[in-house]
């Protein structure tokens, strides 16, 4: 059965973004890489952590801080939105269909992997995350 790895991103909604990503670098070291996969220029706070089965590959959990009126988190417009790392989106996708719950959006393909929206029982927005190879 093919389940959640990991945290692939915390997202927030902020009155301030900027200010308080800020805060989170100074204070708790939560900010951009040098060594980001995403390239040295990219300004995606991540946390590092190593695969546990391969201890030399790196893996980042975002910590993302939106504008509080954005509309990316979906539709109930919560003010948090956790993205949930899985290595296999569609063997997934397949057991949670078994289990009644079905995507709400669309399977995105991007350079750093496939995503694809879910609620859970309460409205929450879950946002399953495929890594692509490196990520």
């Amino acid at each position: 059965m093919k389940r959640v790895q990991g945290i692939g991103g915390i997202f927030l909604k902020a009155k301030q973004p900027e200010k308080l990503q800020a805060w989170y670098d100074t204070h708790l070291g939560i900010g951009p890489k040098a060594d980001s996969p995403w390239g040295a220029d990219d300004p995606a706070s991540l946390i590092e952590w190593r695969d546990n089965e391969q201890p030399e590959r790196k893996c980042y959990t975002v910590f993302g801080i939106f504008p509080e009126d954005t509309d990316y988190f979906g539709p109930d417009q919560p003010s948090y939105m956790l993205n949930l790392r899985v290595d296999d989106l569609d063997a997934v996708l397949a057991q949670l269909a078994e289990e009644g719950i079905t995507p709400i959006s669309k399977i995105t393909q991007l350079p750093f992997g496939r995503f694809v929206r879910i609620l859970d029982p309460e409205g929450n927005p879950l946002e399953l995350w495929e890594p692509a190879p490196g990520f």
